[in-house]
């Protein structure tokens, strides 16, 4: 398998998140990249530097201001005395509040959905470098067939103007946009994160020319609670071509490979020129933050399903929290999909 990186991924390194009325140590932490990085160089994955293709792929989905936003809210620091080591508000916008405000606070907040998405040293760097590397894993994917870009932050949460759910920039969205641009056929996204891609959803919700599909936790007691239920089917010209298969909390292999296996086939009805997986490891048993419990061979078999489902595959890397089980997962998953592509 291919692994497209950066390194610039570590920059970003949150220490604190606050979760049911405590601060505890934050779930995507910079040494989710080291793992997952280690997993597959031990395995014997061929890794290769991202290339740095500007800010038009992330402007192909994301808004200028928001960009612009990401870019400077750190160099902007001091208009905020006594800041610490990162920026976080405490402060959110709602429908009823809806004015775009000048002060970085506010600002930080209209563009938000959370506490989790902290502006740091070195934050920018990370979540572009994260993007490049999506984006240089679409262009090895249609030369080769198959690629895994090694992204993090996450990124599904993140709509075209706001961060939430720790993901700042869309990675699997902006590798889609790039697919759809060099293909000029429609796409379909897989997102098998135990977390509804709330943020791909959105972005794409209004358009036939991406399928999106995601196979999630529940949402009515579970992140991100507000959106992945199974009548949002798309409007205007996306009008069904969004899909959502929310399954019942503590789902096992069986349940969940059978939503896999009806999202794909919906993705074979679509015919799309490439599919993109959203792969998410936070279904697993032991995930910290999870809700599933999806073993190493679930997701093995995973792997196999998806391997057989489309010539032209990309795997994005999305959730899959700090636990013993990550990077045997990620192993698993990468050597079923190579040996069933074999």
């Amino acid at each position: 398998m291919i692994v497209i990186h950066s390194p610039a991924v570590s920059l970003h390194d949150p220490s604190g998140y606050f979760r049911r009325g405590q601060t505890i140590s934050h779930p995507e932490q910079a040494e989710r990249y080291w793992i997952l990085r280690r997993a597959v160089e031990g395995a014997g994955h061929r890794l290769i530097d991202a290339v740095d293709h500007g800010l038009e792929p992330l402007r192909a989905v994301h808004t200028d201001s928001y960009l612009d936003l990401l870019r400077t809210a750190w160099t902007r620091k001091d208009e905020l005395p006594g800041v610490g080591e990162e920026i976080l508000t405490g402060h959110f916008a709602r429908p009823q509040m809806h004015a775009r405000p000048a002060g970085l606070l506010g600002l930080l907040g209209y563009h938000m959905a959370d506490t989790s998405t902290p502006i740091r040293a070195g934050t920018w760097e990370a979540i572009n470098g994260s993007a490049q590397a999506a984006v240089s894993a679409a262009d090895v994917a249609l030369e080769h067939g198959h690629a895994y870009a090694l992204c993090r932050p996450p990124g599904h949460h993140a709509y075209a103007d706001s961060a939430g759910g720790f993901c700042f920039l869309n990675s699997t969205a902006i590798a889609a946009e790039r697919l759809r641009a060099k293909t000029s056929g429609p796409i379909a996204i897989l997102d098998i994160d135990v977390h509804h891609g709330n943020g791909t959803q959105g972005i794409f919700y209004g358009r036939g020319d991406v399928l999106t599909v995601s196979i999630h936790a529940d949402p009515t007691n579970y992140f991100p609670f507000y959106a992945g239920y199974a009548n949002e089917t798309g409007e205007g010209a996306g009008q069904g071509a969004n899909l959502n298969l929310p399954l019942a909390e503590g789902s096992h292999d069986g349940v969940w490979l059978e939503a896999i296996g009806e999202g794909l086939r919906r993705v074979a009805a679509f015919s799309p020129a490439a599919l993109v997986i959203a792969l998410g490891f936070d279904a697993s048993e032991h995930d910290p933050i999870g809700a599933f419990k999806v073993s190493t061979e679930g997701f093995a078999a995973a792997a196999r399903m998806i391997a057989a489902a489309h010539p032209t595959t990309l795997l994005v890397q999305e959730g899959g929290y700090l636990c013993d089980a990550l990077p045997r997962n990620l192993v698993a998953f990468l050597g079923a999909f190579e040996e069933a592509r074999r």
